[in-house]
């Protein structure tokens, strides 16, 4: 089987992008592993198919499978890739494009410079949408758990952007256990599905960095939902603003969000090539 794949990326947060509406595909787990093998396959952090949808009024299917080969809900970077890959290779020619998620339909607004904004939809604090397990969790005050981890106690927040994530507080980015404690609370117990794990620093109340150990693919150089994470749940602790540049490693996002309405995200998108690979 040939496929034809783009290679792109969002700051750095790499996809190998696949139309399913044109080609005929069918991927098994296996397959989606070597494609995503950085020394055998193409390389990426996740590997996202555009499908038809399955719903009228809907423009695409939009999946979502992690270097692992597992499926998630939602990506806000590949999102943003999907936007411009399906406008670069003529399968439409809208600016507002709606697309199927396993999280819920997803709007992707496209400018004349051809940014992207995805509409993330509501931040979900409950923790069944994660799922989360309370029981195996300290509770504090204003959205706040304590979970223990080897010999260390770390507070963190938690919500769902339509796929789990968790938000640590640190005073320093770089001294960050982003490596060591990253897949401890991904894989936790306390997570049955697994979560997406940050990392914040706050610099001022327009700007905090951050860094993602993401489920099923590790740190990633950027991730989208992952910074719309790490605002709601600082501005639901008092520390934000509304609108909140997110400087990952791979370079700047921008989150925009009330109390109450939805997460806008914007940010970069890039082809880096074109090509054909055989399975």
């Amino acid at each position: 089987m040939n496929i034809q794949f783009s290679k792109m990326h969002g700051l750095g947060n790499d996809f190998v992008v696949i139309d399913a509406v044109s080609q005929q595909i069918q991927l098994t787990v296996e397959q989606i592993q070597f494609l995503a093998d950085r020394h055998f396959g193409i390389g990426c952090d996740q590997l996202l198919l555009v499908e038809k949808a399955h719903q009228a009024g809907i423009d695409f299917r939009y999946r979502i499978f992690n270097s692992d080969g597992s499926e998630v809900e939602q990506c806000g970077n590949g999102a943003r890739c999907f936007a411009r890959f399906v406008r670069a290779k003529g399968l439409t020619d809208k600016n507002n494009i709606l697309v199927e998620t396993q999280s819920g339909v997803t709007e992707l607004c496209v400018d004349d410079k051809e940014n992207v904004t995805v509409d993330m939809g509501l931040a979900d604090f409950s923790a069944a949408a994660l799922p989360m397990d309370t029981d195996l969790l300290g509770i504090l005050d204003n959205g706040r758990y304590r979970i223990k981890v080897n010999q260390d106690t770390i507070e963190f927040g938690a919500v769902s952007m339509g796929n789990p994530h968790i938000v640590i507080l640190v005073e320093d980015i770089e001294q960050a256990g982003v490596e060591s404690i990253g897949p401890l609370l991904e894989s936790h117990r306390a997570f049955p599905q697994r979560v997406n794990v940050g990392f914040m620093q706050i610099i001022d109340r327009q700007t905090i960095h951050l860094r993602v150990f993401e489920r099923g693919a590790g740190e990633t150089k950027a991730c989208g939902s992952g910074a719309c994470a790490a605002v709601v749940v600082a501005q639901q602790w008092g520390l934000l603003d509304s609108d909140v540049q997110v400087q990952l490693p791979g370079g700047p996002l921008l989150i925009r969000h009330q109390e109450n309405a939805h997460v806008f995200l914007n940010g970069d998108a890039t082809l880096v090539f074109d090509g054909q690979i055989s399975l």
